[in-house]
């Protein structure tokens, strides 16, 4: 398939209505494979030295804020495209 095809083909929003929703599911996989890394590991912190609880639950946050943000980016090039 030559590039020309595949530009005039997706300038037909018709034939492609539910992709945008196909796309911002497999985008929302990352992040929430990532937000469980970040929780797993927190947990696992705060278990092996409880006296810097503080300190890993700020840092979990701001890990599941960055991460969260692959999420948005996502919703949004869904939109765009």
């Amino acid at each position: 398939m030559s590039l020309a095809y595949l530009a005039q083909e997706a300038a037909t929003p018709e034939k492609f209505k539910g992709f945008g929703a196909i796309g911002y599911g497999l985008a929302a996989i990352g992040p929430g494979i990532g937000v469980g890394i970040v929780v797993g590991k927190a947990i696992e912190g705060i278990a092996r030295q409880p006296e810097l609880q503080g300190t890993i639950r700020t840092n979990m946050f701001l890990g599941i804020a960055f991460t969260e943000a692959l999420a948005l980016i996502g919703l949004v090039a869904g939109f765009i495209f």
